[in-house]
């Protein structure tokens, strides 16, 4: 996969992440057949026969009943046994940041916490756009390969709408896919 499809992908993963989709959002999904067909056949097919107003508040509990009351798609949380959420330098995605030079503003997001899927997606797509591979592998070896897979396994079987339940799917076979690649290119990354 060329470094501009993965861009395109996590930059995607990013904004379905981040919130529940827009009009703006629904929209662009809607007229993107490849994209919906990429995702799932049960999403194609339904975006293709329910009506937008029943498709925005279908995925609009979905994803707050997924992703903001019943599970926390945060790392800390995910990994830690208390269900505890680390903030600032003490947390270890914000020291990967640092020290691969993301300039994290979270006074400007919606997300309060460094490590969100979100963010993490995000910084992905920023670390293509940089064009560092090792860095790339070893943040998905250390972070999002370690905790995202396990927590969309777990997420899977309480998604109403197929939209979410195939993003879960899509999401996992993307990700290591793409992380097997990149260990092909820079070769195994250090534990």
């Amino acid at each position: 996969m060329d470094d501009k499809t993965r861009l395109y992908i996590y930059a995607f993963l990013s904004r379905v992440f981040t919130e529940e989709l827009d009009a703006k959002a629904l929209e662009d999904l809607r007229n993107s057949e490849s994209l919906l067909e990429t995702i799932g056949e049960e999403t194609h097919e339904w975006f293709r026969t329910t009506d937008e107003v029943a498709l925005a508040e279908a995925l609009n509990v979905d994803y707050n009943s997924l992703f903001g009351i019943n599970n926390h798609p945060i790392e800390s949380a995910v990994m830690d046994s208390k269900n505890e959420i680390l903030v600032g330098l003490q947390n270890p995605v914000m020291q990967f940041y640092f020290s691969h030079g993301y300039d994290l503003n979270l006074e400007s997001s919606k997300l309060y916490v460094p490590d969100h899927a979100g963010i993490e997606f995000g910084f992905m797509q920023s670390m293509i756009s940089a064009g560092d591979k090792k860095a790339q592998a070893e943040f998905l070896h250390k972070h999002l390969v370690q905790w995202i897979v396990p927590f969309l396994v777990a997420v899977k079987p309480m998604a109403d709408t197929p939209f979410y339940r195939d993003l879960c799917d899509f999401t996992i076979e993307f990700l290591l896919s793409d992380y097997s690649q990149l260990v092909d290119e820079v070769g195994e990354v250090d534990a």
